[in-house]
């Protein structure tokens, strides 16, 4: 990799850090560190069950991280972008699209489980 292609990564990887860290906090209960790392004015987008915005609720404090456990199976930084995917067990499918912005998450894009949102959609066979 020349140092030009070298110097293209690095805000990619700084990218890709400042979302591990953000995981990270979460897991460790340490609101602190997490609240530093969203911007005050986080820009959000959830589709999925109702039921499943785990994430709101642990960053507005309405829940503990103990109520569900973020575990990042998958991160990939592209550009401004940071694309997350876990899982828990067979049922519970989840990604993440953060957007940072100097250091800063900006947004995220929340899909959870939408694997039940299209089977519940899909017309009834008789």
């Amino acid at each position: 990799m020349s140092s030009s292609e070298a110097a293209a990564c690095e805000p990619e990887m700084n990218n890709k850090a400042t979302v591990e860290a953000l995981y990270e906090a979460l897991a460790l209960g340490d609101a602190e560190t997490a609240s530093n790392l969203l911007a005050s004015d986080l820009e959000w987008w959830f589709h999925g069950p109702p039921s499943c915005q785990y994430m709101m609720r642990i960053l507005t404090g309405q829940s503990t991280h103990r109520e569900f456990t973020f575990l990042p199976q998958n991160v990939t930084a592209i550009g401004a972008k940071v694309f997350v995917e876990g899982w828990e067990g067979d049922s519970v499918y989840w990604v993440h699209v953060w957007t940072v912005k100097d250091g800063t998450i900006t947004q995220v894009r929340e899909y959870f489980n939408t694997w039940i949102t299209v089977q519940d959609l899909r017309p009834l066979t008789l």
